[in-house]
Protein backbone atom coordinates (compact mmCIF):
# COMPACT_ATOMS: atom_id res chain seq x y z
CA UNK A 1 0.00 0.00 0.00
CA UNK A 2 1.16 3.55 -0.78
CA UNK A 3 0.23 6.53 1.39
CA UNK A 4 -0.99 9.59 -0.49
CA UNK A 5 -2.78 12.87 0.26
CA UNK A 6 -5.43 14.52 -1.91
CA UNK A 7 -6.07 18.26 -1.90
CA UNK A 8 -9.04 19.61 -3.85
CA UNK A 9 -11.91 22.08 -4.05
CA UNK A 10 -14.76 22.96 -6.35
CA UNK A 11 -16.99 26.04 -6.47
CA UNK A 12 -20.40 25.10 -7.83
CA UNK A 13 -23.97 25.61 -6.59
CA UNK A 14 -25.11 22.78 -4.28
CA UNK A 15 -28.84 22.63 -3.63
CA UNK A 16 -28.66 20.13 -0.75
CA UNK A 17 -25.31 20.35 1.08
CA UNK A 18 -26.39 17.93 3.80
CA UNK A 19 -27.20 15.19 1.29
CA UNK A 20 -23.71 15.64 -0.19
CA UNK A 21 -22.27 15.48 3.33
CA UNK A 22 -23.91 12.11 4.03
CA UNK A 23 -22.76 10.71 0.67
CA UNK A 24 -19.18 11.90 1.13
CA UNK A 25 -19.00 10.65 4.73
CA UNK A 26 -20.26 7.19 3.78
CA UNK A 27 -17.92 7.01 0.78
CA UNK A 28 -14.84 7.96 2.85
CA UNK A 29 -15.74 5.56 5.65
CA UNK A 30 -16.22 2.72 3.18
CA UNK A 31 -12.78 3.40 1.68
CA UNK A 32 -11.03 3.90 5.04
CA UNK A 33 -10.05 7.52 4.33
CA UNK A 34 -9.29 10.20 6.88
CA UNK A 35 -9.18 13.96 6.57
CA UNK A 36 -11.42 17.02 6.42
CA UNK A 37 -14.22 17.89 4.01
CA UNK A 38 -16.27 21.10 4.14
CA UNK A 39 -19.46 21.53 2.10
CA UNK A 40 -21.62 24.61 1.59
CA UNK A 41 -24.12 25.92 -0.93
CA UNK A 42 -21.05 27.29 -2.78
CA UNK A 43 -19.18 24.00 -3.25
CA UNK A 44 -16.84 21.54 -1.53
CA UNK A 45 -13.29 21.66 -0.14
CA UNK A 46 -11.36 18.62 1.02
CA UNK A 47 -8.04 17.19 2.13
CA UNK A 48 -7.93 13.40 2.46
CA UNK A 49 -5.24 10.86 3.24
CA UNK A 50 -5.05 7.11 2.75
CA UNK A 51 -3.95 4.33 0.47
CA UNK A 52 -3.53 5.41 -3.15
CA UNK A 53 -5.87 2.72 -4.47
CA UNK A 54 -8.64 3.84 -2.11
CA UNK A 55 -8.08 7.49 -3.03
CA UNK A 56 -8.27 6.68 -6.74
CA UNK A 57 -11.63 5.02 -6.11
CA UNK A 58 -12.73 8.12 -4.17
CA UNK A 59 -11.76 10.37 -7.09
CA UNK A 60 -13.61 8.21 -9.60
CA UNK A 61 -16.79 8.01 -7.50
CA UNK A 62 -16.78 11.74 -6.66
CA UNK A 63 -16.36 12.75 -10.31
CA UNK A 64 -19.43 10.70 -11.23
CA UNK A 65 -21.53 13.44 -9.62
CA UNK A 66 -21.96 15.90 -12.51
CA UNK A 67 -21.23 19.17 -10.60
CA UNK A 68 -17.93 17.63 -9.38
CA UNK A 69 -16.69 16.16 -12.66
CA UNK A 70 -14.23 19.01 -13.23
CA UNK A 71 -12.50 18.89 -9.82
CA UNK A 72 -8.72 19.31 -10.07
CA UNK A 73 -7.30 16.80 -7.59
CA UNK A 74 -3.76 17.48 -6.39
CA UNK A 75 -1.67 14.55 -5.15
CA UNK A 76 1.25 14.58 -2.73
CA UNK A 77 3.12 11.92 -0.72
CA UNK A 78 1.71 10.94 2.67
CA UNK A 79 3.74 10.14 5.78
CA UNK A 80 2.50 6.57 6.01
CA UNK A 81 -0.36 4.21 6.93
CA UNK A 82 -1.17 2.46 10.19
CA UNK A 83 -1.74 -1.29 10.56
CA UNK A 84 -5.32 -0.84 9.34
CA UNK A 85 -4.28 1.07 6.24
CA UNK A 86 -5.46 4.45 7.59
CA UNK A 87 -3.51 7.66 7.02
CA UNK A 88 -1.03 8.73 9.70
CA UNK A 89 -1.42 12.34 8.55
CA UNK A 90 -4.99 12.73 9.86
CA UNK A 91 -6.33 11.53 13.23
CA UNK A 92 -9.92 11.09 12.03
CA UNK A 93 -12.48 11.81 9.32
CA UNK A 94 -14.50 15.04 9.54
CA UNK A 95 -17.23 15.90 7.01
CA UNK A 96 -19.23 19.05 7.81
CA UNK A 97 -21.61 21.58 6.30
CA UNK A 98 -20.64 25.24 6.79
CA UNK A 99 -21.70 28.65 5.48
CA UNK A 100 -18.35 28.88 3.68
CA UNK A 101 -15.92 26.23 2.44
CA UNK A 102 -13.12 28.66 3.24
CA UNK A 103 -13.86 31.00 6.14
CA UNK A 104 -13.51 34.63 5.09
CA UNK A 105 -16.58 35.60 7.10
CA UNK A 106 -18.25 37.01 4.00
CA UNK A 107 -20.56 34.35 2.54
CA UNK A 108 -22.92 36.98 1.11
CA UNK A 109 -20.03 38.50 -0.92
CA UNK A 110 -19.41 35.27 -2.81
CA UNK A 111 -21.33 34.36 -5.95
CA UNK A 112 -20.86 31.08 -7.80
CA UNK A 113 -22.37 29.50 -10.89
CA UNK A 114 -21.71 26.32 -12.85
CA UNK A 115 -18.38 27.77 -14.00
CA UNK A 116 -17.09 28.59 -10.52
CA UNK A 117 -16.63 31.89 -8.69
CA UNK A 118 -18.26 34.88 -10.39
CA UNK A 119 -16.08 37.99 -10.56
CA UNK A 120 -12.82 36.41 -9.42
CA UNK A 121 -9.31 37.02 -10.69
CA UNK A 122 -7.82 35.81 -13.96
CA UNK A 123 -6.36 32.32 -13.55
CA UNK A 124 -2.68 31.95 -14.40
CA UNK A 125 -1.00 28.59 -14.86
CA UNK A 126 2.61 28.47 -13.57
CA UNK A 127 4.11 29.06 -17.02
CA UNK A 128 1.72 31.94 -17.67
CA UNK A 129 2.74 33.51 -14.37
CA UNK A 130 6.37 33.55 -15.52
CA UNK A 131 5.37 35.16 -18.80
CA UNK A 132 3.52 37.90 -16.93
CA UNK A 133 6.50 38.58 -14.68
CA UNK A 134 8.82 38.71 -17.70
CA UNK A 135 6.52 41.11 -19.56
CA UNK A 136 5.76 43.46 -16.67
CA UNK A 137 8.07 45.03 -14.10
CA UNK A 138 5.31 46.02 -11.68
CA UNK A 139 3.80 42.63 -10.82
CA UNK A 140 2.92 42.28 -7.13
CA UNK A 141 2.63 38.91 -5.38
CA UNK A 142 -0.04 38.97 -2.67
CA UNK A 143 -0.03 36.12 -0.13
CA UNK A 144 -3.55 34.80 0.51
CA UNK A 145 -2.60 32.68 3.52
CA UNK A 146 -2.32 33.30 7.24
CA UNK A 147 0.80 35.35 7.96
CA UNK A 148 2.55 32.61 9.95
CA UNK A 149 2.50 30.28 6.93
CA UNK A 150 4.71 32.71 5.02
CA UNK A 151 7.39 32.54 7.72
CA UNK A 152 8.84 29.40 6.14
CA UNK A 153 7.97 29.92 2.48
CA UNK A 154 6.67 32.57 0.06
CA UNK A 155 7.13 34.01 -3.40
CA UNK A 156 10.10 36.32 -3.77
CA UNK A 157 9.20 39.88 -2.80
CA UNK A 158 5.62 38.99 -1.90
CA UNK A 159 3.39 41.18 0.23
CA UNK A 160 2.30 39.21 3.29
CA UNK A 161 -0.75 40.78 4.96
CA UNK A 162 -0.72 40.77 8.75
CA UNK A 163 -3.61 38.34 9.22
CA UNK A 164 -4.00 35.54 11.75
CA UNK A 165 -6.93 33.91 9.95
CA UNK A 166 -8.71 34.32 6.61
CA UNK A 167 -11.48 36.17 8.46
CA UNK A 168 -9.06 39.08 8.88
CA UNK A 169 -8.70 39.70 5.13
CA UNK A 170 -11.85 41.76 4.59
CA UNK A 171 -10.86 44.33 7.23
CA UNK A 172 -7.28 44.28 5.93
CA UNK A 173 -8.40 45.04 2.37
CA UNK A 174 -10.70 47.81 3.55
CA UNK A 175 -8.02 49.39 5.77
CA UNK A 176 -6.49 51.36 2.90
CA UNK A 177 -3.04 49.77 3.39
CA UNK A 178 -3.08 48.32 -0.12
CA UNK A 179 -4.85 51.08 -2.05
CA UNK A 180 -1.57 51.86 -3.84
CA UNK A 181 -1.85 48.44 -5.50
CA UNK A 182 -5.26 49.01 -7.04
CA UNK A 183 -3.88 49.95 -10.46
CA UNK A 184 -1.10 47.32 -10.49
CA UNK A 185 -1.14 43.67 -11.62
CA UNK A 186 -1.68 41.74 -8.38
CA UNK A 187 -1.14 37.97 -8.30
CA UNK A 188 -2.81 36.26 -5.36
CA UNK A 189 -1.52 32.86 -4.27
CA UNK A 190 -2.25 30.28 -1.59
CA UNK A 191 -1.63 26.60 -0.89
CA UNK A 192 -3.92 24.88 -3.37
CA UNK A 193 -5.80 27.81 -4.90
CA UNK A 194 -9.06 27.87 -2.95
CA UNK A 195 -8.39 30.87 -0.73
CA UNK A 196 -7.39 32.93 -3.77
CA UNK A 197 -10.66 32.12 -5.50
CA UNK A 198 -12.44 34.07 -2.78
CA UNK A 199 -9.71 36.62 -2.04
CA UNK A 200 -9.39 37.70 -5.67
CA UNK A 201 -13.15 38.26 -5.92
CA UNK A 202 -13.07 40.30 -2.69
CA UNK A 203 -10.23 42.40 -4.07
CA UNK A 204 -11.95 43.04 -7.39
CA UNK A 205 -15.18 44.08 -5.68
CA UNK A 206 -13.14 46.57 -3.61
CA UNK A 207 -11.54 48.38 -6.53
CA UNK A 208 -8.43 46.36 -7.40
CA UNK A 209 -8.44 46.56 -11.18
CA UNK A 210 -6.02 43.87 -12.40
CA UNK A 211 -6.19 40.80 -10.20
CA UNK A 212 -4.79 37.36 -11.02
CA UNK A 213 -4.74 34.09 -9.11
CA UNK A 214 -2.21 31.29 -9.35
CA UNK A 215 -4.10 28.33 -10.79
CA UNK A 216 -3.61 25.27 -8.58
CA UNK A 217 -1.83 27.35 -5.97
CA UNK A 218 1.67 26.83 -4.63
CA UNK A 219 1.25 23.05 -4.88
CA UNK A 220 0.81 23.08 -8.66
CA UNK A 221 3.55 25.71 -9.08
CA UNK A 222 5.98 23.58 -7.08
CA UNK A 223 5.12 20.51 -9.14
CA UNK A 224 6.00 22.50 -12.27
CA UNK A 225 9.13 24.40 -11.26
CA UNK A 226 10.39 22.71 -8.10
CA UNK A 227 12.93 24.96 -6.40
CA UNK A 228 14.08 26.62 -9.62
CA UNK A 229 11.34 29.22 -9.94
CA UNK A 230 10.05 32.20 -7.99
CA UNK A 231 9.00 30.26 -4.88
CA UNK A 232 11.37 30.19 -1.90
CA UNK A 233 11.35 27.85 1.10
CA UNK A 234 8.90 25.26 2.42
CA UNK A 235 5.14 25.03 2.10
CA UNK A 236 3.15 24.90 5.33
CA UNK A 237 0.36 22.30 5.21
CA UNK A 238 -2.50 21.63 7.63
CA UNK A 239 -1.96 17.94 8.25
CA UNK A 240 0.46 15.68 10.07
CA UNK A 241 3.32 16.55 7.71
CA UNK A 242 3.13 20.25 8.72
CA UNK A 243 5.45 21.27 5.88
CA UNK A 244 6.62 20.04 2.51
CA UNK A 245 9.21 21.01 -0.08
CA UNK A 246 9.43 20.56 -3.83
CA UNK A 247 12.55 18.42 -4.03
CA UNK A 248 16.04 18.54 -2.61
CA UNK A 249 17.86 21.81 -2.12
CA UNK A 250 14.90 23.94 -1.01
CA UNK A 251 15.94 27.22 0.59
CA UNK A 252 15.40 27.57 4.33
CA UNK A 253 14.05 31.09 4.82
CA UNK A 254 12.44 30.70 8.24
CA UNK A 255 14.27 31.87 11.35
CA UNK A 256 14.03 30.31 14.80
CA UNK A 257 12.07 32.69 17.01
CA UNK A 258 14.45 31.95 19.90
CA UNK A 259 17.97 31.96 18.43
CA UNK A 260 17.50 33.20 14.86
CA UNK A 261 18.99 30.11 13.19
CA UNK A 262 17.66 29.09 9.74
CA UNK A 263 14.73 26.71 10.30
CA UNK A 264 11.44 25.55 8.75
CA UNK A 265 10.09 23.61 11.74
CA UNK A 266 6.92 25.13 13.24
CA UNK A 267 5.38 24.39 16.63
CA UNK A 268 2.47 25.60 18.73
CA UNK A 269 3.38 28.32 21.19
CA UNK A 270 3.51 26.76 24.66
CA UNK A 271 2.03 29.92 26.21
CA UNK A 272 -1.77 29.53 26.11
CA UNK A 273 -2.17 33.31 25.97
CA UNK A 274 -0.10 33.59 22.78
CA UNK A 275 -2.04 31.07 20.61
CA UNK A 276 0.44 31.27 17.75
CA UNK A 277 2.49 29.02 15.51
CA UNK A 278 6.19 29.83 15.72
CA UNK A 279 9.34 28.74 13.93
CA UNK A 280 11.55 26.84 16.39
CA UNK A 281 14.78 24.92 15.83
CA UNK A 282 15.25 21.56 17.54
CA UNK A 283 18.02 22.83 19.82
CA UNK A 284 15.84 25.53 21.39
CA UNK A 285 13.21 24.87 24.06
CA UNK A 286 9.54 25.76 23.68
CA UNK A 287 9.58 27.88 26.80
CA UNK A 288 12.41 30.09 25.56
CA UNK A 289 10.79 30.54 22.17
CA UNK A 290 7.41 31.41 23.57
CA UNK A 291 8.82 33.80 26.15
CA UNK A 292 10.55 35.70 23.37
CA UNK A 293 7.46 35.55 21.09
CA UNK A 294 5.19 36.80 23.88
CA UNK A 295 7.53 39.70 24.59
CA UNK A 296 7.61 40.71 20.93
CA UNK A 297 3.81 40.40 20.65
CA UNK A 298 3.22 42.47 23.81
CA UNK A 299 5.52 45.21 22.51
Amino acid sequence: MVAKILLYYVFTPIADPDAVRLWQRDLCELLGLRGRILISEHGMNGTLGGDMAALKTYVRKTKQYAPFKGIDFKWSPGTGLDENGASLDFPRLSVKVRDEIVSFGAPSDLRVDDNGVVGGGTHLKPGELHKLVEARDDVVFFDGRNAFEAEIGRFKGAIVPDVETTRDFVAELESGRYDHLKDKPVVTYCTGGIRCEVLSSLMRSRGFEEVYQLDGGIVRYGETFGNSGLWEGSLYVFDGRERMTFGDGAAVIGRCVSCGAPEDRMVNCADDACRARVVLCASCGDAAACTKHAAVTAA
